[in-house]
């Protein structure tokens, strides 16, 4: 331990600890911008320097260790130097910064808008000059980057790299001209990019956002000739409610419906109900897998994201990808055929519309055989954002936090606790097990409900289940960093499973790259997937059905409809197939 001053308060830390954790632990925040806890720790914007006695020079606290050599020192975190300094390094990257800043997608969000608040920025153009110029990159269905609101922080590509795994940006060309940008400058829709969006969440400023298809949303709803229908993902309801003040990790399902009612949508439903019928295709496919012989393990086919990346990098294992659509486009088949049938609509005048914590799902929409009520109809038109969603609702005029709860519609409106888990990473595999016990074992009141082993936001886990005699060995993985790990070691047969989930998104839905957007303050010092993994696992406690194939509609479905599970129907509408992707590895 090493005894210094922080601000004239006496410290007792420990050896190795940063100046900027150091005073964190003791109630002063020092403002940060390109640092990011455990990714990206490389000193780089200046922002958070401090005065040291014994140093003539400003050091920067997020990368300063403290060592034995610094007992008894004194450290100053707000100083007229250090204030001045972080103003001026401010004014500076404001000297090359597009300050479009009323009509930016980050505005009120933005990390640099605050520091410059915060700090008393009043002269933006105090170092006037030539500026950089760059064309907007808008080649991908997903997202777009925008280098004119770039401030060269790193972020998004320490994310891309390090924690994803997938490095198609970095840093290109040196002093004024550095910018961050693709391999030879080539677009992203050229690159071997997933389209996870967790670059998005990461950007302190509006040089990333995903693409807004919320005008095209507002023109359907206008639309008299129209039908427009709405599913929700079961993360979104864990994030939506940070927009608008609500404590993180609290859902907000009900109010949720009663905003997408009072936005003008026809019906409101639940993608929960796309998530079990997930769940009954994909538990069948398992177990004929187990037990006929075949490819195994199987690999869960929910995250676009993951399924691009195996696509792209593991072409080998598109045989070990569950044949299911993922619960969005099952949904939206379900709605196009089954949903239009019961009311005598026809399809062509169907508007599908999806809320989604990912913006990988915008990319999705467009895959092969994703048409389940015919070649010309895709199975969801439009898929929006959590945060597409907030602007929606804030550009109607609506009081969230005031509103009622209300509910979805049926026949697509109701879910089991099993869907709701979905969204954490775990839940797929959690949910899928509830069903596969079931089906090997028949119901009882003993048939086990909660599979605790495969919870947690820990990047890689293992875990293994004796069922009717069998045991059936699984592996869950979130973030594709992590995901690379676990197939690399599959590969290599070091490791034996049957069952294998993969979340493109480290600790999957909740963490989505279409999630409201946590400023750095907060994802320094929070555990914001498991927060907001809390209100998924907590509404699922509530459900009185909690295993998919309990689902009333579920049944419904299958006996009106569907048929039998994984049945020549089913197959029709909810399952899909892969292709090895061009795209360079």
């Amino acid at each position: 331990m090493v005894n210094i001053k922080i601000n004239g308060i006496d410290c007792q830390v420990e050896e190795g600890t940063t100046i900027l954790e150091a005073a964190r632990a003791n109630n002063i925040r020092i403002p940060t911008l390109c640092w990011l806890k455990g990714m990206n720790e490389i000193g780089a914007c200046r922002i958070c320097v401090v005065e040291k006695s014994w140093a003539r020079s400003l050091i920067a606290a997020c990368v300063y260790p403290i060592s034995k050599a610094d007992e008894g020192c004194e450290i100053k975190t707000h100083t007229k130097r250090v204030l001045e300094s972080r103003k001026t390094t401010l004014e500076l990257i404001l000297s090359d910064h597009e300050q479009k800043c009323l009509s930016c997608s980050r505005s009120g969000y933005c990390e640099l808008q605050d520091l410059c608040k915060e700090l008393g920025v009043d002269n933006a153009d105090r170092f006037p000059g030539k500026k950089n110029e760059y064309d907007i990159d808008e080649s991908s269905c997903s997202l777009f980057r925008d280098n004119n609101k770039c401030i060269n922080c790193r972020r998004c590509v320490s994310m891309c790299n390090n924690v994803q795994g997938i490095g198609v940006i970095g840093g290109n060309n040196r002093g004024f001209k550095t910018e961050v940008a693709c391999a030879f400058n080539m677009d992203l829709a050229q690159t071997s990019c997933v389209s996870c969006g967790q670059c998005i969440t990461v950007c302190p400023t509006g040089a990333l956002s995903e693409k807004d298809d919320t005008d095209k949303v507002w023109d359907a709803l206008n639309d008299p000739e129209k039908v427009v229908v709405v599913q929700t993902a079961p993360a979104v309801r864990a994030s939506l409610g940070e927009h608008f003040g609500i404590a993180m990790g609290t859902p907000v399902e009900g109010k949720m419906a009663t905003a997408l009612k009072m936005l003008g949508f026809k019906n409101v439903f639940d993608t929960n109900f796309g998530a079990d019928l997930t769940i009954m295709e994909e538990a069948t496919e398992l177990l004929e897998r187990v037990t006929k012989g075949g490819v195994l393990p199987m690999i869960t086919s929910c995250s676009p994201g993951w399924v691009r990346f195996c696509e792209a990098y593991y072409p080998e294992l598109l045989p070990n990808l569950s044949s299911c659509k993922s619960p969005q486009q099952m949904t939206g088949a379900i709605i196009k055929t089954y949903f239009a049938e019961k009311n005598n609509i026809d399809p062509k005048n169907i508007v599908s519309v999806s809320v989604m914590p990912c913006v990988a799902k915008k990319y999705e929409l467009s895959r092969i055989n994703q048409s389940g009520a015919g070649k010309d109809l895709q199975d969801v038109d439009y898929s929006i954002s959590t945060r597409e969603l907030a602007k929606m609702i804030d550009k109607a005029g609506i009081r969230f936090t005031e509103l009622p709860d209300g509910e979805f519609d049926s026949p697509l409106g109701k879910g089991t606790g099993a869907a709701i888990i979905f969204g954490a990473t775990g839940g797929v595999m959690e949910a899928a097990l509830r069903t596969a016990v079931w089906k090997l074992t028949g119901e009882t009141p003993e048939s086990p409900v909660d599979f605790k082993e495969v919870r947690g936001v820990a990047g890689v886990k293992f875990a293994d289940f004796n069922v009717a005699g069998k045991e059936i060995k699984v592996a869950v993985a979130s973030g594709l960093a992590n995901a690379r790990e676990l197939l690399e070691k599959v590969k290599k047969n070091e490791v034996k499973v049957d069952f294998i989930e993969i979340m493109a998104c480290p600790g999957g839905c909740v963490n989505g790259g279409g999630q409201i957007i946590a400023k750095s303050d907060i994802r320094n010092f929070t555990d914001i997937q498991a927060e907001r993994a809390k209100a998924l696992y907590s509404l699922d406690e509530s459900r009185t059905a909690r295993k998919s194939h309990e689902s009333p509609d579920i049944k419904a479905v299958y006996s009106e409809f569907l048929g039998e599970p994984g049945g020549h129907r089913a197959h029709e509408l909810l399952h899909t197939s892969y292709r090895a992707s061009n795209l360079s590895k």
